[in-house]
């Protein structure tokens, strides 16, 4: 931090620069705690893609990862889109080239395209319809039986729907890099550690933690089962970030986080800690970086974003 941000109070600056610049401030569950606090409005993927098509605000400030940044661009292409950090990817959208992914797409003419809202806004341009994690299985079921599905980034979550729709999807090989991470042995041992704990998991997930789960859901869908169920304690198998939430929605009951491969304690994605208060700050002063997508693009990727919205 540079001697002049560190005498200014960020949280007071903040909020001062969102009423000037008539600006929301849309962060992620997986985001640091203080940047959930000081949110407009805080969701997973779709909670957000919804929160960013009815805000009213001419600017909006996005505290998550790159392509939900596009996500909030593409469904309001008339405001200003800023984030704290460039540099805030994904491993799910930088593993899927729209390139290749065309090159995929070309080999299967008649198949229908399902594109996990975890893509770059150039792969959902080439997308029939886009889903999240909490819709994926509505979106899937929603198209023909008889019609071959294409199912891209995250392998993971495309083989959890295809079990549960009962549907042969053809996957793209991509996966994400913290929801891999999670050990198998370190979750038996917690398992040992606290028999009575439900193990909960994101379907992002490898196959065999999610054998091992009680309970399967998106990030929304891990916390609305966290404060609403009898049991005391929960192993959680998704980015640490949502813990903070979940402490602020169940404060009696005890999270542990999921044990990835390694040395540390819990799991964290590299890129959503990027964003830091301090950057937000000087993205609403600036009013810089800016998302900016060829016009184009951003008409094509409106499309099948507009398709899963219109699902509710």
């Amino acid at each position: 931090m540079t001697a002049d941000l560190a005498t200014l109070d960020l949280d007071a600056e903040i909020l001062r620069l969102k009423q000037e610049r008539n600006a929301v401030l849309l962060a992620h569950y997986y985001q640091d705690g203080e940047l959930q606090d000081l949110a407009d409005f805080v969701g997973d993927s779709l909670q957000l893609a919804q929160a960013a098509k009815r805000t009213e605000a001419e600017v909006i400030l996005f505290a998550g990862v790159y392509f939900m940044a596009e996500t909030a661009k593409i469904v309001n292409p008339d405001r200003v889109v800023v984030v704290p950090d460039l540099d805030a990817g994904c491993s799910l959208a930088d593993g899927c080239p729209a390139d290749r992914f065309r090159t995929w797409r070309a080999r299967h003419p008649d198949a229908v395209a399902v594109s996990y809202i975890n893509c770059s806004a150039a792969v959902k341009a080439e997308s029939d319809i886009i889903c999240t994690s909490s819709n994926a299985v509505r979106v899937v079921e929603s198209i023909p039986r008889d019609r071959q599905v294409l199912f891209a980034p995250d392998r993971n979550l495309g083989r959890y729907v295809a079990q549960r729709t009962r549907r042969d999807l053809l996957l793209w090989p991509g996966s994400c890099v913290v929801h891999e991470r999670f050990s198998l042995q370190r979750l038996t041992a917690l398992e040992h550690q606290h028999p009575k704990a439900k193990v909960i998991a994101h379907p992002e997930c490898e196959a065999p933690i999610l054998e091992r789960a009680d309970f399967i859901g998106s990030t929304a869908a891990l916390l609305d089962y966290v404060a609403s169920s009898s049991a005391e304690a929960f192993v959680v198998l998704t980015e640490s970030g949502i813990l903070h939430e979940m402490r602020k929605r169940a404060p009696a009951k005890t999270l542990i986080p999921g044990p990835p491969n390694g040395h540390c304690a819990c799991s964290e994605c590299e890129y959503m800690r990027l964003n830091t208060p301090e950057k937000v700050y000087l993205a609403l002063r600036d009013l810089a970086p800016t998302v900016e997508l060829d016009q184009v693009l951003q008409e094509r990727a409106r499309v099948p974003m507009e398709r899963m919205l219109a699902l509710g």
